[in-house]
């Protein structure tokens, strides 16, 4: 059954439609005339008052967020240390394992674990009573043939007495001589044994054969020891000085080689971070010859270690200074930002705008950036604050140059629904990204 359209209805929603449309312009008419003076109806003062002080508020806070606070430094010149950063490891100078040399129990621990000693400091002492009653066997058998050698010398002289008066035989007397050099000769091997057994003696008192820090012992007091036992009594590391090994790539040989030839080669050990500086020292020797398996060259320093602040094994950040790049144009490491085309700089302009430069960086650490170009010295440059800031956007800025230039300002909390740095664009997270324009 087919379906009469009802025309009635269609005009009806027609004319609804253009109703609509006219009540809308004609209430924006209305409000534009009360905004700028040419229409004013009974009523509506007040809600247009209202609307304006509204709209007032927001252009103010609108100029209240355009000056973005940042840190700002200033762009410098001085000196630095050209350096080349590499992993070692600490090594002890010397490490003696010591052992028992003779066989016998172990009577005495004369050090405690962990203390540091002296060369020459007792260690231990081994039951030496069997080693003393030799000892005083070698003595009494040189005593003896001591006073035989005596007696036979009284009877050589008698020998050559008679000789010379024709009353004794020339046979009798090189027999007498020969028995004097025979005991003699006894006397000197009593002697060897006396110092051979003296040694055994003295190696029953366990000394400190170098200065150094003893470890854990291995053995307690009344255990039975011998000299060949492997596992030894204690090992003894010396900590001061103390030795870092590392490897070098060999595209740094000719540096370092060149600075060892004018002096000694300066030498930092760091913490993880790279700028705490734990301990001072100088590149003592670099090996003779390049591993052709990793194209390294190995090098060992030494660090004084006054405050065992190093331990052998650890491992540890090294630094060598090559060279000096003598006054360079600097700005602080966390100006420079890095984007598409380059890293570049935010910039303070007299009229205290951010505007972008990119820059040439030669070096950088983690406190300071070498400009190569794109800056003058003198110029003010953002140091933190990256959050919110653009090209052009007016900045209010606090000196930096009161606080280390590895520091940083806080970096100030997003408002809700705006991303914190970790959810920024690589154009405006600090250390990465290119500039973003409006």
């Amino acid at each position: 059954m087919a379906t009469i359209p009802d025309k009635g209805a269609g005009r009806r929603w027609t004319r609804g439609r253009k109703l609509a449309g006219l009540l809308v312009a004609g209430a924006f008419v209305l409000f534009l005339g009360n905004e700028f003076g040419v229409i004013r109806l009974p009523g509506t003062g007040a809600i247009m008052e209202s609307a304006q002080r509204a709209m007032g508020r927001g252009r103010r806070q609108q100029a209240k967020v355009d000056d973005i606070p940042v840190l700002a430094a200033r762009v410098t010149r001085q000196d630095v240390p050209v350096t080349l950063d590499f992993v070692g490891t600490i090594q002890a100078l010397n490490t003696v394992l010591v052992r028992a040399q003779v066989d016998g129990r172990l009577t005495e621990i004369a050090f405690r674990d962990g203390q540091d000693v002296k060369k020459g400091d007792v260690l231990a002492r081994i039951d030496a009573r069997i080693y003393q009653a030799q000892y005083d066997q070698a003595l009494a058998k040189k005593a003896q043939d001591g006073a035989q050698l005596a007696n036979a010398r009284l009877d050589l002289e008698r020998s050559e007495r008679l000789a010379a008066a024709n009353y004794g035989s020339r046979q009798q007397l090189d027999t007498q001589r020969a028995t004097v050099a025979q005991l003699e000769a006894l006397q000197q091997l009593d002697q060897a044994m006396i110092d051979n057994v003296r040694v055994t003696l003295d190696h029953a008192t366990i000394l400190a054969p170098i200065d150094g820090r003893t470890g854990l012992r291995a053995v307690d007091a009344g255990n039975v020891v011998r000299a060949s036992d492997m596992s030894g009594i204690v090992t003894i590391t010396q900590v001061q000085p103390i030795a870092a090994l590392f490897s070098m790539p060999q595209q740094n040989l000719r540096a370092v080689n060149a600075a060892a030839a004018r002096g000694p080669v300066k030498t930092l050990a760091l913490e993880p971070d790279n700028a705490t500086v734990l301990e001072t020292g100088e590149v003592e020797v670099i090996d003779n010859q390049v591993d052709p398996a990793t194209g390294t060259v190995r090098i060992r320093a030494i660090f004084a270690n006054a405050q065992k602040e190093l331990w052998p094994g650890q491992f540890i950040n090294i630094r060598i200074e090559v060279d000096i790049d003598r006054q360079a144009l600097v700005v602080p490491a966390g100006a420079v930002q890095r984007g598409p085309n380059g890293p570049f700089v935010y910039v303070i302009d007299e009229d205290m705008k951010a505007l972008v430069r990119p820059v040439a960086i030669a070096r950088q650490t983690e406190q300071l950036a070498v400009v190569r170009s794109g800056l003058d010295e003198g110029a003010r440059v953002i140091t933190s604050g990256f959050m919110q800031l653009t090209e052009g956007a007016r900045v209010k800025a606090a000196e930096a140059e009161a606080q280390p230039l590895a520091q940083t300002a806080p970096t100030p909390q997003p408002r809700r629904g705006q991303r914190g740095e970790g959810g920024r664009g690589p154009a405006q997270a600090a250390g990465g990204g290119g500039p973003v324009t409006r």
